[in-house]
């Protein structure tokens, strides 16, 4: 039987070459990742410190809300998306080494599992937030990325317009409660 690390190296070997197959066939190789946060031509900040696009309304947006921004690429979301699976892979695999410690007191082990638990769990609720946007609304991709008290949400599509930003925080919000919430769009190529 082959051992837990002789398979995660064949999985990874394998992964790799099917991403060099893929990104040497793309047509557009030569092209690299880029996030325009900058993009002032698209929002515009309310009084209150809230951000929200132009000519919709506004019932949601409370203070440290995003609600637009460009993207490129197709291939970001992706890359994205294996950059935090391997982050926290990583993170977990030195939390069950602490777990697994002889060393380790019993508050260190409690406190490695419970935050084993915690990257579980946003790991689900990002999973369900995605789905349930993705299933809403038909766009061709969503992102969600959540980090201590902030949640980025990426939402593939030509354009997002401020109802839809408004009922995506608000389908943020009854996930992960109050949490600061930056909502963008990466134009559909």
């Amino acid at each position: 039987m082959l051992k837990k690390q002789t398979v995660w190296l064949l999985t990874m070997l394998s992964l790799m070459i099917v991403l060099s197959v893929y990104y040497m066939s793309s047509p557009n190789s030569e092209e690299l990742a880029f996030l325009n946060n900058a993009d002032q031509e698209n929002k515009e900040t309310s009084g209150d410190g809230a951000q929200m696009v132009e000519g919709e309304d506004e019932e949601l947006l409370e203070e440290g809300d995003s609600v637009i921004s460009e993207s490129s690429t197709d291939e970001l979301f992706t890359s994205i998306r294996m950059q935090i699976q391997d982050d926290r892979s990583a993170k977990k695999e030195e939390l069950e080494e602490t777990v697994a410690s002889s060393t380790a007191s019993t508050e260190e082990i409690n406190a490695a599992y419970e935050e084993m638990q915690q990257i579980e769990e946003a790991a689900k609720k990002e999973s369900i937030i995605e789905e349930t946007i993705m299933a809403e609304n038909q766009y061709e991709d969503v992102l969600v990325r959540s980090e201590d008290n902030e949640v980025v949400v990426t939402v593939k599509a030509e354009e997002l317009s401020k109802t839809e930003a408004n009922n995506i925080i608000q389908m943020v919000k009854d996930e992960f409660g109050e949490v600061t919430i930056e909502v963008k769009f990466q134009p559909a190529s």
